[in-house]
């Protein structure tokens, strides 16, 4: 008796990969965990090398290198890539050194809230209007942000910079008519001569990695894979499944982040971190609930749409 194979549909596989970037990017606390006796610079500039080997090798297989070249053949997309090379830079250092000063649950935060400052990147840069709800989203992430500053009387700088700093970053992508692996490998390729400075000194003064043991070694080498492995699926999942359903999937890596932060690092959890944490949980699921409402009536305008224009046939 045959068995019938499995077929998956373009949204199944879509959705899968999705997944598979987000519990990667989520459970990447552990990996960098492991390298946490490492200054965070260091880790950084071997992320930068190792990742332009992998992206590097990926588009030479494909025979893409030159499209590398052709995204920055201008001065406008010089500066473009720059400042997102910039704007990445700064969220990978941030996010490797709170994970070795054991504040993972504040990365974590940041990337709850990343969502909602999107929202208002929206509507400052291009004006987008926003509805009750999402400005009732954005208000409880406020508050949520107000009451830990005032709870353990220091901002969550790193929840925010995190935050904003990857807002802009994918607010630079949108101005950028280039793929997803070939602007990362120019990015990375404009942020390796600071890298290759940065792991020289280290080697001059005695402090280098290289010396460090083959487990060290080892996950440094493997960072380039960590890092270009769930942008390929997530890139893969963005061509084929709703932005709606993609924007909740992007859930699961703060989810798990925090889970890290909580249960496997023993991270203090305060009271006002319990609150805080909360009101950011209520205001996704208002956020979210809007962008389902808004999906289901874009999708029946469309079919209204159809529907009138095959009529008039």
């Amino acid at each position: 008796m045959s068995s019938t194979p499995l077929i998956l549909s373009p949204q199944t596989k879509g959705v899968l990969a999705g997944i598979g970037a987000c519990t990667i990017w989520g459970l990447s606390p552990i990996f960098y965990k492991l390298v946490d006796h490492v200054p965070a610079i260091e880790v950084l500039a071997h992320r930068t090398v190792w990742s332009l080997v992998f992206f590097g090798g990926v588009l030479a297989l494909q025979g893409r290198l030159g499209q590398v070249r052709q995204a920055m053949d201008t001065r406008a997309k010089f500066v473009t890539l720059a400042l997102a090379s910039l704007m990445i830079a700064t969220n990978w250092f941030l996010f490797i050194w709170a994970v070795g000063a054991g504040r993972t649950t504040e990365s974590s935060l940041g990337y709850y809230i990343l969502p909602l400052v999107a929202v208002v990147i929206g509507r400052v840069v291009f004006g987008e209007a926003l509805k009750p709800s999402q400005w009732v989203a954005v208000a409880l992430a406020t508050g949520a942000v107000v009451l830990l500053t005032v709870g353990l009387q220091a901002p969550p700088w790193i929840a925010l910079t995190l935050a904003i700093s990857f807002g802009f970053y994918a607010l630079i992508k949108k101005r950028l008519d280039v793929g997803p692996v070939v602007s990362v490998t120019a990015e990375v390729l404009l942020m390796l001569p600071i890298a290759l400075i940065v792991l020289l000194q280290s080697e001059h003064t005695g402090g280098s990695a290289f010396h460090a043991g083959p487990l060290t070694m080892g996950v440094l080498l493997v960072s380039g894979p960590v890092t270009a492995l769930p942008l390929i699926l997530f890139s893969y999942a963005a061509r084929r499944v709703r932005m709606t359903s993609l924007g909740l999937v992007q859930y699961l890596n703060p989810t798990l982040q925090f889970a890290c932060a909580v249960f496997v690092f023993s991270e203090p959890f305060t009271g006002w971190h319990k609150i805080a944490f909360g009101l950011i949980w209520i205001a996704l699921v208002i956020y979210a609930a809007s962008m389902f409402a808004q999906d289901r009536a874009s999708r029946r305008a469309a079919a209204a749409a159809a529907a009138s224009g095959t009529g008039m046939i």
